[in-house]
């Protein structure tokens, strides 16, 4: 006899119920049947499913047949990531789209290259007419994600070679993305702080002249002005986003939903709602979050046993949103130190003392060198933990003083060039479907008849 439910909700609960009490799978079935779960090993090293040319990520090195955990090291095209930094530092350029280039092409420009390819970029940074009212400021959302992930998607029906995935034509659709990428970004978060906010609407025309990084700032800022400095670490912020081997999340969708032929937009548009999760690219926005709450609940910034306390209850679901999780501390990978974090830290201080928030670069660093004593005291570890990038991420975002929403998408404005590099790869070295398996382990049943059950 059918029931007879007051509201939907309840209809709803007990159909989610349902879903739990019949999919739950014993945990025990994993480590008896060898399943590489996260396609990770028992000890959390990846399973090799690919190789790349595009990056490298090392996080330890074999001593008598055992790998030990050593500082991290991360090369784009075989090139160490803090020797591409140092070398655009040292002659006072900005770096993305020289870091690009090598990405895409597997090679560094020179002068002309990259003037040229800086160039194609700038041309490559305008909307189709009408896309900015039609598209971004219909239906604002209050996460950008969404709203960039729709507009890739809507970009598609306003190409007429969509679905032509000849490296020539991908390579072209992959830079008209990675130019406007950040206008849809900032667009995107114009629309939601006019319409959901209820601030003036805003839209303002990159300049042709500017850096990507720059251009970001002259979109989002009415007066359209920056110093020198926050221009150069939104650019070092983008350089360490923008590549990061072909296991992560985001980046391993790139290669499945490309082996299976489909068109660039599809590809970005899965890319993207990957990245959206907390657990990857979101990660900073929680950093941000937490540190709120510690300055919040810690009196004093300066008294590590008052701090120490305080990172302890987040390690025993006593604090901040009591998950367990001390967030920026740790990665999939990266055990003794991330090097992206050991880059980007050099050029936190000086931003923190030009915004005047010396105090707070203080509490970070102080919580940086705790966090993993304290994990390490109360978590069993197969391997060191440091602080990654999204720990110092959120903090030099937030001096720049973007918005939260716009956090998550700036690491796709950067990453969207790593995955047009895999996407061109994969085309490139095209094989089979990737489709690793899955053990079904349900008893069998018999089919029971209508009037039976």
């Amino acid at each position: 006899m059918a029931k007879h439910y007051s509201d939907i909700t309840t209809q709803l609960k007990d159909y989610a119920d349902l879903c739990v009490g019949n999919s739950g799978i014993d945990p025990a079935l994993y480590g008896k049947l060898e399943v590489k779960r996260g396609l990770r090993d028992l000890d959390g090293k990846g399973v090799l499913t690919g190789l790349t040319q595009i990056s490298e990520i090392n996080a330890g090195k074999l001593r008598d047949g055992k790998e030990m955990p050593e500082g991290g090291e991360l090369f784009y095209r075989g090139i160490p990531i803090g020797d591409i930094v140092d070398g655009f530092v040292k002659d006072d350029r900005f770096g993305f789209e020289e870091t690009a280039f090598l990405l895409l092409f597997g090679k560094l420009p020179d002068r002309e290259a990259l003037e040229d390819f800086s160039a194609l970029l700038a041309r490559y940074r305008t909307l189709p007419t009408n896309f900015v009212r039609d598209v971004v400021l219909k239906a604002p959302t209050p996460d950008m994600m969404n709203t960039l992930a729709r507009s890739v998607l809507t970009l598609y029906g306003y190409d007429a070679s969509a679905c032509d995935i000849s490296i020539p034509n991908v390579l072209r659709q992959c830079l008209q993305l990675i130019a406007t990428f950040p206008l849809l970004s900032v667009y995107g978060y114009q629309a939601y702080s006019h319409y959901i906010e209820g601030r003036v609407l805003f839209i303002q025309p990159p300049d042709p002249s500017l850096s990507t990084a720059e251009n970001i700032l002259h979109m989002l800022r009415t007066d359209g002005k920056y110093s020198k400095l926050e221009a150069r670490l939104l650019d070092l912020a983008l350089v360490l986003h923008a590549e990061h081997g072909g296991g992560n999340n985001s980046t391993f969708t790139t290669h499945v939903v490309s082996s299976s032929g489909t068109d660039t937009y599809s590809s970005m548009a899965a890319s993207l709602c990957s990245l959206k999760g907390p657990k990857h690219g979101g990660a900073n926005i929680k950093v941000v979050q937490m540190f709120d709450d510690i300055k919040a609940n810690v009196s004093d910034w300066r008294d590590e046993e008052e701090i120490r306390a305080y990172l302890v209850k987040l390690l025993e679901k006593q604090a901040f949103d009591k998950s367990g999780l001390i967030y920026g501390i740790g990665h999939a990978v990266y055990s003794l130190s991330d090097p992206r974090s050991e880059v980007f830290k050099q050029y936190v201080g000086p931003l923190s003392a030009e915004k005047g928030r010396q105090d707070e670069f203080a509490l970070y660093q102080t919580v940086a060198r705790l966090a993993p004593v304290v994990i390490g005291e109360r978590r069993r570890i197969y391997k060191g933990v440091s602080p990654n990038i999204d720990f110092y991420s959120g903090f030099v975002y937030s001096m720049l003083d973007l918005p939260r929403e716009l956090f998550t998408p700036l690491f796709a404005v950067a990453r969207v060039v790593g995955w047009s590099a895999h996407r061109i790869e994969e085309l490139i070295n095209a094989g089979k479907i990737i489709r690793p398996a899955y053990k079904n382990v349900s008893p069998r049943y018999p089919y029971i008849p209508m009037e039976k059950r």
